[in-house]
């Protein structure tokens, strides 16, 4: 995660909404630019950072940290 909030796997929401009826997006790519995925029809977005931080509206989730995510495995065995 770098200083703005935004590490992938995310799921953010636009102020504006998707044609096919989705506002929310998954983050897929994150750097220089922002690549993001709707979670309704499946379509790859990429922006530079500065666009991406003025369309999104907020962080619906943020993903799992990789320390966590094996936490959660040795706890399930």
């Amino acid at each position: 995660m770098i200083g703005d909030g935004i590490s992938l796997g995310d799921v953010v929401r636009t102020r504006k909404g998707h044609p096919c009826g989705g506002d929310t997006w998954t983050v897929i790519r994150v750097g220089a630019d922002i690549k993001i995925r709707c979670t309704t029809c499946g379509r790859i977005v990429m922006m530079d950072r500065e666009t991406f931080l003025k369309r999104r509206k907020a962080t619906v989730s943020h993903a799992q940290q990789p320390d966590e995510q094996q936490k959660g495995e040795m706890r399930n065995e």
